[in-house]
């Protein structure tokens, strides 16, 4: 999958990895993410990712023209989990458009785990 734009000038197309890396860095600034999670089908586990892995916790689709993110996060202990969404939603999809100049339609948390951060 490819998200496409036309412009005056040609027609530009980004990357599936690329879109899931820039969601994946953008999620993980927000305030009460831990980390991007990986689940392991084998043992059900979520593992915190590295930064060089963010993608495999992001998974973006095109729909009706119009980008669809599902983010597998772990969250910080005693955080509000709908805030932290609120505001993941909020900030990932802000600059996701404004990255890449395409419409998000929807973004999906699903919160994988939560971490005692000191």
């Amino acid at each position: 999958m490819k998200g496409r734009m036309d412009t005056s000038m040609g027609q530009i197309s980004v990357d599936e990895d690329v879109l899931a890396k820039y969601a994946g860095s953008a999620a993980v600034e927000c305030f009460g993410v831990v980390g991007m999670a990986s689940v392991s089908m084998k043992d059900g586990f979520a593992k915190i990712l590295k930064k060089d892995n963010l993608r495999h916790g992001v998974e973006v689709s095109l729909v009706d023209g119009k980008l669809m993110i599902e983010l597998h996060i772990i969250v910080a202990y005693e955080v509000s989990i709908l805030a932290v969404a609120e505001n993941l939603v909020e900030n990932v999809k802000y600059k996701v458009e404004e990255f890449t100049g395409m419409e998000v339609g929807k973004i999906l948390v699903c919160v994988e785990g939560v971490r005692v951060i000191n």
